[in-house]
């Protein structure tokens, strides 16, 4: 442990032998490594040993990994971890439901921290990671909310580039490198790859409109489209009525949606209560009773797709989204 990053904890904790202490002014085979992470650097000394994760995308790949017996904590959750997780996953302690503070962090004597969102280390989140950096905890932030991406103009940014689930998979390396379990990590790929290729065998959707909303009924987010949801459209051959721009999830009114008329609705069922209409059948009674979108052809027919919100956001769980969203379109009668 560093000793900037112990003076930092002295008032929190007895800064006595944890396992980052413990591997300090060693070098395991392999190591230091280095990784990029969003316009910056994470180094590893060796594989790390208390890491914290800040987001469920980071969270649920490091459990996909067999990491649990090395971290210390997680926090920022939209929904309930993966069922085939739950068991990994108790082992860890939740930090926070949202952001955990930065007191809340360091407590834990991390070694490594991991994010899916620049937000999440940065203002209005845990703590900028430069705090982190300054105590000579490594930062590594998801490649799938940098890459190809402008986040300087406000809300949730634009995508410059399409993202594809080969940065995705770039994630899963990264992590699995400073872990040094790198087999677990070209498994983990393997495996989604051929999830992917089994949800999106023979299926010809081209004539089929899709419209994601992920929350908010009084200025919904809707999905743009170049993001996770793009990922999911693409590979499926559909078409996005808002794939007009570029924006993650820009807000749309209820006007512009009715005249885009989707064929299906793909609904964030959110379990956070940080916005109006986050589960789906609160989204549902909504579409139904409201004067603008009750008429919509999907909601007429009761064509709905229900996502989780991690399935909405560019993470492993975005091969979920792929699966339900293909076998919506196959129950639909729009996937010839």
């Amino acid at each position: 442990m560093s000793a900037a990053l112990c003076t930092a904890l002295l008032a929190l904790t007895a800064c006595g032998g944890g396992a980052a202490q413990k591997s300090e002014g060693k070098s395991a085979d392999g190591y230091p490594v280095t990784v990029a992470s969003c316009g910056k650097e994470a180094t590893v000394q060796a594989p790390p040993q208390r890491a914290v994760s800040l987001d469920q995308g980071s969270t649920e790949i490091l459990l996909s990994l067999g990491l649990a017996d090395r971290m210390a904590g997680t926090g920022t959750w939209t929904d309930p971890v993966l069922k085939n997780l739950e068991k990994e996953n108790a082992k860890v302690e939740r930090l926070a439901d949202r952001y955990p503070s930065l007191e809340k962090v360091l407590s834990k004597e991390p070694d490594f921290v991991s994010a899916s969102f620049l937000y999440t280390v940065g203002k209005g989140g845990v703590a900028d990671r430069t705090k982190f950096t300054e105590l000579g905890v490594p930062v590594y932030v998801s490649p799938t909310d940098c890459a190809g991406k402008d986040n300087d103009g406000g809300g949730d940014g634009k995508r410059v580039k399409t993202l594809t689930m080969d940065t995705v998979y770039g994630e899963v390396r990264d992590l699995a490198k400073v872990f040094g379990v790198e087999k677990r990590g070209e498994k983990l790929i393997a495996d989604l790859k051929s999830r992917v290729t089994q949800a999106t065998k023979d299926i010809k959707a081209s004539d089929a409109t899709l419209l994601y909303w992920f929350a908010n009924s009084d200025a919904p987010y809707m999905a743009g489209c170049c993001g996770g949801p793009g990922i999911i459209t693409r590979e499926l051959g559909a078409k996005n009525v808002f794939d007009d721009t570029r924006e993650e999830w820009p807000q749309i009114n209820w006007e512009t949606v009715a005249d885009r008329d989707p064929d299906v609705l793909v609904i964030g069922d959110l379990t956070r209560k940080s916005q109006s209409a986050e589960s789906a059948k609160a989204k549902i009674k909504f579409l139904e009773s409201n004067p603008a979108t009750k008429n919509l052809t999907a909601v007429k027919k009761k064509r709905y797709v229900l996502l989780s919100g991690q399935a909405m956001n560019p993470t492993i769980r975005t091969v979920d989204g792929i699966e339900q969203v293909a076998a919506g379109l196959r129950k639909f009668g729009l996937a010839k």
